[in-house]
């Protein structure tokens, strides 16, 4: 008797149900070839089942085209002396109906050899013990498609250590060797996938692109590979991660367009989404009028498929898919294309796919209801039906010859000149052993590939870069635009857009920043960033950073560098320097001219009366007031900046001891006519001399100090002309003297000049007529005044821009005003005199010290003697007087 009953099997922990039963309604669902070893198959040859049946509609290409490539190859190795000589290789083919609970309950089909069955409680009517029948012996698998099913399959194949290849599988879980370590297959796993899309990302110049997966062990590891790829390599961020629900509700889809466009930057969607999902996603796009805004990445779950395309082909344009590389297998056509009722008798579902193909009724009993015409059995596949090789073929064949080559070496070592199977290999056959065969292959597929698996089982990354295209006679086609093996090579050149724009869309969350601005990156979100431009004197210093530029350089106009602030200085052409030239050379004129007829008439009454010594000495201080604006103008050196130092103060300081000189002589000689007739002491031209020279030796004392406590040098300002805007900013080349160094400079002469102004106003009281008091008086009030507004110009103007034209033009002013009054109001009146009135300068009779003085101090006398006398007697009689006495 036959025995149809249940046993439950523990092993490793795991629970496994075996589901026995009669061997005719068990292969009435799966295809069993006979052979000396049988290979297993798991194809999903329907869909997923709705409202709890567990198959759907029959899958015509990814089903029937890829059980009939495992047939055709089993073929082509049966007939193949070199390949497994003297052994027939069979097969045991399962449909997964695209379910993995289904295919996990399908699969136990495989171990039930290698469970040892307890009948010993079991008996039959007669009470005879049970007859089993005996289940093929499977030594490996070849399937699954979906990565969900072949993770749950393969956790029950590696507890009965049977090997197993997929050839569409491309989950990166699958290559956890610790966890499939039974596992391989002939298609690279979506890690390199998602390392190729990566670089597809990178090469359109992408940054912000959104992921969407379909639930399952795919999409969802497709997606992770993905995302960890961009946080191990950067420059990619992810705006949004969304899933597709196994079983979406209704407005899912438009609910997944919303939200994408939540980031409308992120245009790019990388998608790990089976067709079905890819299908209903363009929909809502189009739905959602979105068509053109989205770039689409697909998988290889897209790769170059129609269906999910059809009927929305605008808003897929552009769409960039990926798929592994893969060639038509002629060979396969031919024998597909000569299928037939009547030829096809071992393929249980071929009826079915006759129907669905032809679109026709088999009889009474056929699978597709309604009125439709009754099939010939005439049909011809190609001819009555449009026709295309799936594209898993080639992995399909590639997969059973991997497995035969395995199973070749194997022979080769175990049974080697045994013709056939040799009993090592007929009663058992390792599956650790044949494991390691498997993954020591090598030989070059159905397309010409070479097939061979690294040490987790995977098949090297090859992929080709597909782009969707309309061309101008609105026909879409997938169109070849790179490959992708290990690295990228792109054709940008070959791809085009809805647009027609050449260039390249965008997906970025920020746009790049200018030149001179800074990335201010959001917190979170590396791609997304503020630009901010770099003010002021920084400039960009890197893509995140803006850093100041040394003191002496300006920002680039770019303000990506720095480059040198341009230094300047006071031009002879400039205003600033024009106006105090011009007055410095009408004083020099002047001055020449006052000298030259002083010396020509140095021996006149007029010149003797005015101290010829004492006169040459001030007229020398005038002149070096007005040559030292040339000095101020001209370009700073070591040299000039020597001369500075020296003559800044030394012309004041010729001018005004001479002048403090004078004053103070006429101060004592009146003060000493008062108590006395006699002469006081120091009042020849001699002495007036050593004094006023003494005077200026201060000076110079304490310019030789400051040379040898500060050599003069120059030095460039860039501090002074420091505007906000750096454009404007300049740098002032300028000797390095302070404005404290220049009041010290010229603060001896100030200080003559007030202690001279004393004097005079001391001797305020002697009369007119009676020497140089009163002019000298005039000139020091006058000098007073101008060098009083000198101050708070010079020391208002520090902050301006103009600050060096300002002060340079109003010192230089300020000294040649200071001069010109002194040579205005001391000396001009004794040239008028000597050159047009030569009459009053002839000499007088000579008095005696005491007459003189003692006239002097009778006012009231005096002023009536003064109005009696020629202009200049009297002066001239006192002049003259010394000059005698000195002698």
């Amino acid at each position: 008797c036959l025995q149809t009953g249940r046993q439950w099997v523990f092993n490793y922990g795991t629970a496994v149900q075996i589901l026995t039963g009669l061997a005719a309604p068990e292969y009435a669902h799966s295809i069993r070839l006979d052979g000396d070893i049988i290979l297993g198959g798991l194809f999903p040859v329907h869909s997923r089942g709705d409202r709890g049946t567990p198959c759907g509609e029959l899958k015509k290409e990814k089903g029937i085209h890829r059980l009939e490539a495992m047939m055709f190859a089993i073929d082509l190795i049966n007939k193949d002396p070199e390949l497994l000589p003297n052994i027939t290789l069979g097969a045991r083919i399962l449909d997964t109906c695209s379910r993995d609970t289904y295919a996990l309950e399908q699969s136990l089909t495989f171990v039930q050899a290698l469970i040892e069955r307890d009948g010993s409680d079991v008996r039959c009517a007669n009470g005879d013990p049970p007859i089993f029948t005996k289940p093929d012996k499977i030594v490996g698998v070849i399937g699954a498609a979906a990565s969900s099913v072949s993770i749950m399959v393969a956790n029950i194949l590696r507890l009965f250590k049977i090997p197993q290849i997929s050839y569409a599988s491309t989950a990166p879980e699958l290559s956890d060797n610790t966890r499939y370590d039974f596992f391989s297959r002939v298609v690279p796993p979506d890690s390199y996938q998602a390392q190729a899309m990566m670089d597809i990302v990178t090469a359109m110049e992408w940054n912000y692109v959104s992921t969407l997966a379909s639930e399952g062990n795919y999409g969802e590891s497709g997606v992770e590979a993905f995302i960890q790829i961009s946080r191990e390599t950067g420059g990619v961020c992810i705006a949004q991660s969304l899933k597709i629900p196994r079983e979406p509700r209704p407005g899912e889809f438009d609910k997944i367009i919303r939200r994408l466009l939540e980031t409308s930057n992120a245009r790019a969607i990388i998608m790990f989404a089976n067709e079905d999902d890819i299908r209903r996603v363009l929909d809502a796009a189009k739905r959602n009028n979105q068509t053109g805004h989205f770039l689409w990445v697909g998988s290889d779950s897209w790769g170059s498929k129609i269906s999910p395309v059809i009927g929305q082909e605008r808003v897929a344009e552009g769409a960039i898919t990926i798929l592994p590389k893969r060639a038509s297998v002629d060979a396969f056509d031919r024998y597909f294309r000569s299928r037939s009722l009547s030829n096809n008798r071992r393929n249980v579902w071929f009826a079915e796919f006759w129907e669905e193909n032809f679109n026709c009724k088999l009889g009474m009993h056929g699978k597709r209801p309604g009125s439709l015409k009754k099939c010939t059995g005439l049909e011809k596949v190609g001819r009555d039906s449009s026709y295309e090789q799936e594209g898993k073929v080639q992995f399909v064949m590639d997969a059973v010859y991997a497995m035969a080559h395995a199973l070749h070496r194997m022979h080769r070592e175990l049974c080697y000149g045994y013709p056939g199977l040799c009993p090592r290999m007929a009663n058992n056959i390792d599956g650790k052993e044949l494991l390691g065969h498997i993954r020591a292959v090598s030989f070059n597929g159905s397309a010409g590939t070479p097939v061979v698996f690294n040490e987790n089982g995977d098949a090297p990354g090859r992929y080709d870069i597909f782009q969707y295209q309309i061309t101008n006679r609105s026909t879409a086609e997938y169109r070849v635009i790179g490959s992708w093996t290990n690295k990228l090579h792109l054709k940008v050149e070959a791809m085009r857009w809805r647009t027609g724009d050449p260039s390249l869309p965008a997906s970025v969350c920020s746009i790049p920043c200018r030149a001179g601005e800074r990335k201010k990156v959001v917190k979170g979100v590396p791609c997304c960033w503020h630009c901010e431009r770099c003010e002021g004197y920084h400039y960009q210093a890197s893509e995140f950073t803006c850093e100041l530029c040394p003191y002496e350089m300006r920002p680039d106009v770019n303000r990506t560098g720095c480059v040198p602030i341009p230094i300047i200085k006071l031009e002879w052409h400039s205003p600033w320097a024009i106006v105090p030239v011009f007055i410095s050379m009408l004083g020099i004129i002047a001055t020449s001219f006052v000298i030259v007829t002083f010396v020509r008439y140095n021996d006149t009454p007029i010149v003797r009366a005015s101290g010829r010594e004492m006169s040459y000495v001030l007229l020398t201080g005038i002149f070096l007031c007005y040559a030292i604006t040339f000095l101020m103008i001209a370009t700073p050196d070591v040299g000039v900046c020597s001369f500075r130092r020296i003559f800044l103060g030394l012309g004041m300081c010729f001018s005004y001891a001479a002048l403090l000189t004078k004053t103070n002589r006429i101060h004592r000689i009146f003060e000493q006519g008062k108590k006395s007739v006699t002469a006081p002491r120091f009042i020849s031209p001699a002495s007036q001399l050593v004094i006023t020279f003494s005077l200026i030796s201060v000076q110079l004392l304490g310019v030789f100090v400051w040379f040898a406590v500060d050599p003069p040098h120059t030095v460039v300002d860039y501090g002074e002309q420091r505007t906000q805007d750096p454009t404007s900013a300049r740098g002032v080349l300028k000797c390095d003297i302070s404005d404290l160094s220049l009041i010290c400079s010229l603060g001896y002469s100030i200080l003559l000049m007030v202690t001279c102004t004393v004097y005079a106003i001391k001797t305020r009281g002697v009369p007119e007529t009676f020497n140089e008091a009163k002019p000298i008086g005039f000139t020091m009030y006058t000098t007073c005044i101008i060098w009083l507004a000198f101050i708070p110009i010079f020391f208002g103007t520090s902050q301006s821009a103009e600050r060096m034209y300002i002060q340079t033009t109003t010192l230089t002013i300020s000294l040649s005003l200071s001069a010109s009054v002194s040579l205005g109001m001391l000396y001009m009146p004794k040239v008028y005199i000597i050159l047009f009135h030569p009459e009053q300068n002839v000499p007088k009779r000579k008095r005696s010290f005491k007459a003189i003085v003692t006239a002097a101090t009778m006012s009231g006398k005096l002023t009536q003697k003064g109005g009696d006398r020629p202009n200049g007697e009297v002066k001239t009689e006192l002049c003259e007087s010394m000059e005698t006495n000195s002698e």
